[in-house]
């Protein structure tokens, strides 16, 4: 659900100024690994295969040569994943615009989303090694003769979905952004269309405009009104209008009209500048409104339900705005970096510690991360993973009564989560020194939009990192631990979602999810109690109701561009049989299971077991011999409750499992598949991915995270959800050969600290009695 007051919005992003069964799995022949047994560089060539052509890339230079970087005709001013500028955007649209064969047409166009092609990996790998700093040759597999460079890379392209509201019609559009730099100069800017095609039986996403103009119709209905008015109700702008998508329980839900069935709510006379209108629901009242006319089609007053009474709990303001006193004993808690950041950044492209990485954004999925990379000295740079996004949410409500059985939003199929990223100029929960990066999109009418400050990139401290004393001598080591965060947060109706990547020093990333917001409320008569919800307030309660998040990690573990020597190992920890060598039935161990094949790689969590996924380089070896790896750690999870047979598996049955893993394939991007809206289709996406049984014992592997969390609300959640968090760890597994955090310095209190006990304790340190019993 999208929030009615905010403009429609769309993809792309630019940078903003800083601030203050089971099997053993054993290596491969000796001749197929890389030796990484010391800190040598190795002696063999990785087996990698020769970067594929691409069309565009067969003008070359007329000199080639190893050492230098080819001189262009032009300056390349954005890497094939940056995402796309003002300018792009603005020539996209205008090219498909012109593209329309009659002044209706080109009129009824609404430009549901624009976004990036991102090109092949061998694209992205020849960019990075030639054509962008920091420069790195590596990244090619070494030629006789030194590489043959091309003079530049190919033209950006842009992939539209434009939804045609005279004829109901959904087309897909390829431009070729090749002429974007005459758009500063006045001149001809027009791009070039590679294809289009209309998708049948599709809706696309909701448009915020379309959330507010559904508002509108549904207060201008006179039978609307008329019923609000037996609820007390004849103010309409004390009336909120929220459109939830219809989803897909019969034929009536058909993609064949564009649907919506709101969910009503209202606020009292109120002076509170921001005051809680989800307090008030409006049941009773079923609206179904065809949003491709913006008219109401269907309106039944089905049952008088009461309004519920005013709370005077509802509200979150400030203590003086919402007849409430805040707490006055809290303190400044400043963070100063007196020299500055330990990141770099130049342009999309992060440089932290021995972390790299590229950023960018999609109206879709909100944050990607591309091409996150260690640099592990002469080992040079390590490759983890190429793209790393939340690519869908699923939110299926327990309450079997109307509304809320209909409840099943898609936030980010349905609506997008980048669509809905906030401003962090009104509200940021980072602090310190902040560099901020800029989000541009377009409106449904074509326009370009900026969200200022969308995605936020910091430095926290995190505690400690690791520790130990000699108990003999009484000295110690400690080192705090510090991570870098990349985050943005979005407002889907009533609840907020914050999403962040977190890079730590011992070599782990960090996913976590951030739920915070409003209660989803339904009303109940006077004396009337539910069983499927938590009553929060006389006549208010809050149904239970789950959270499903799914992270697609395009893996890349020790592998250069064009190589595929990925594997996925199950992990358990089993309990050995009593007697034989278990004489003292204590023993267990932990068994691995390869996973072979996608069918075989539907998978669940298991806590019992310590379950855990390990991704594995298939010709890499650490200094023990053992596959370099890193590997997958649950955090809490769950799946779904609702039945079997429930109509949300119709478009969600990536939700009954908790990891699945596929090989890779360009257009598998989205487990429910691209058009979730009003889908038909029984089990597309994922579900019917898998059923290829594509091999996977030495792949280019793509993981799929599902987790989530049940919600049962407590009086505590109101009148704003206090945070609730929930994620997943990948965590290096023999990829490294001792632990990657011993480098980091004490930081100066430590040392300070030290200094201190040198100058007090000129002597060595007494062994107390007791420890001189234990010597």
């Amino acid at each position: 659900m999208a929030s009615t007051s905010k403009k429609a919005t769309l993809s792309s992003f630019s940078a903003q100024a800083l601030s203050q069964d089971s099997v053993s799995v054993s290596a491969p022949r000796a001749s197929m690994v890389r030796d990484w047994s010391s800190d040598q560089p190795p002696k063999n060539a990785a087996i990698a295969s020769l970067v594929r052509p691409v069309d565009p890339l067969a003008e070359t230079s007329s000199n080639p040569s190893s050492k230098g970087i080819t001189a262009m005709p032009r300056p390349q001013t954005s890497h094939p994943l940056d995402p796309l500028s003002p300018a792009e955007i603005s020539v996209a649209v205008a090219t498909v615009r012109a593209a329309g064969p009659t002044p209706e047409v080109r009129d009824s166009m609404r430009f549901v989303e624009v976004v990036l092609v991102e090109p092949d990996k061998n694209v992205v790998a020849l960019a990075d090694a030639y054509f962008f700093p920091p420069f790195q040759p590596s990244l090619l597999p070494r030629t006789k003769g030194g590489p043959v460079i091309p003079s530049k890379l190919p033209p950006r392209r842009a992939r539209m979905f434009v939804y045609n509201k005279k004829s109901n019609e959904t087309s897909i559009w390829i431009v070729e952004l090749s002429q974007v730099h005459a758009v500063t100069r006045g001149g001809h800017h027009r791009g070039k269309v590679v294809s289009s095609r209309v998708v049948p039986d599709i809706q696309p996403p909701m448009d915020a405009e379309e959330y507010a103009q559904c508002e509108a119709a549904v207060k201008a209905f006179p039978p609307f009104k008329e019923a609000m008015k037996k609820r007390g109700i004849e103010d309409m702008d004390l009336v909120m209008v929220d459109a939830w998508c219809v989803g897909y329980y019969s034929d009536a839900d058909a993609p064949s009209r564009r649907l919506a069935k709101p969910l009503i709510f209202c606020r009292t006379e109120s002076d509170c500048p921001m005051e809680n209108g989800y307090a008030r629901p409006v049941e009773g009242i079923y609206v179904l409104v065809d949003m491709q006319n913006m008219v109401v089609i269907e309106f039944e007053d089905r049952k008088l339900v009461p309004l519920p009474p005013a709370d005077p709990l509802r509200n979150y303001t400030r203590g003086e705005t919402r007849g409430g006193v805040d707490r006055s004993d809290v303190k400044p808690l400043q963070i100063v970096q007196p020299e500055g950041p330990s990141f770099r950044v130049n342009g999309y492209f992060v440089q932290w510690q021995k972390w790299n990485f590229r950023i960018g954004f999609t109206p879709r999925e909100g944050l990607v991360i591309y091409s996150v990379a260690y640099l592990d000295g002469s080992r040079g740079r390590r490759s983890v993973a190429h793209r790393l996004s939340f690519v869908e949410m699923v939110v299926p409500y327990g309450d079997p009564n109307e509304p809320h059985y209909r409840k099943n939003a898609f936030d980010a199929g349905e609506d997008g989560l980048g669509k809905n990223a906030h401003s962090l100029k009104k509200g940021c929960d980072c602090l310190g020194y902040i560099k901020y990066f800029d989000a541009h999109f377009t409106n449904f009418t074509g326009g370009v939009e900026t969200i200022e400050n969308c995605v936020c990139l910091h430095e926290e401290d995190h505690g400690m990192l690791w520790k130990h004393q000699d108990w003999r001598t009484g000295f110690a080591e400690v080192r705090r631990s510090r991570r870098l965060t990349v985050s943005f947060i979005c407002t889907v109706a009533n609840y907020e979602y914050g999403f962040y990547w977190h890079f730590y020093q011992d070599g782990k990333i960090e996913a976590e999810v951030k739920l915070t917001g409003v209660l989803s409320l339904g009303a109940l008569q006077p004396g009337e109690s539910r069983k499927y919800g938590t009553m929060i307030a006389p006549s208010l309660y809050a149904p239970v109701h789950q959270h499903f998040f799914i992270a697609r990690m395009d893996m890349e573990v020790d592998c250069k561009p064009g190589e595929a020597f990925n594997q996925v190992v199950e992990v358990d920890v089993k309990v050995e049989k009593p007697g034989g060598s278990n004489v003292h039935n204590n023993a267990f161990y932990a068994e691995e299971t390869l996973l072979k094949s996608e069918m075989q790689a539907m998978r669940d969590c298991e806590p019992l077991t310590a379950r855990h996924w390990i991704v594995r380089n298939t010709r890499t070896v650490n200094r023990t011999g053992q596959l370099t790896g890193y590997k997958l750690v649950p955090g809490s999870n769950c799946l779904p409750l609702a039945g079997p047979d429930a109509t949300v598996f119709r478009r969600a049955a990536f939700l009954k499992h908790n990891l699945w893993v596929t090989a890779y394939a360009r257009d598998e991007m989205f487990p429910g598949g691209e058009f979730p809206n009003q889908n038909p289709r029984i089990g597309e996406g994922l579900p019917a991915w898998v059923k290829q049984n594509r091999p996977l014992e030495e792949s280019d592997i793509v993981l799929w995270y599902v987790f989530g969390i049940t919600h049962v609300p407590r009086l505590e959640d109101w009148p704003v959800m206090p945070v609730e968090r929930i994620g997943f760890m990948l965590m290096p597994h023999g990829f490294f050969n001792c632990s990657p955090a011993v480098d980091v310095p004490p930081s100066a209190c430590e040392l300070d600290a030290k200094d201190n006990d040198v100058k007090d304790n000129t002597v060595p340190k007494p062994i107390r009695e007791g420890l001189l019993a234990k010597i």
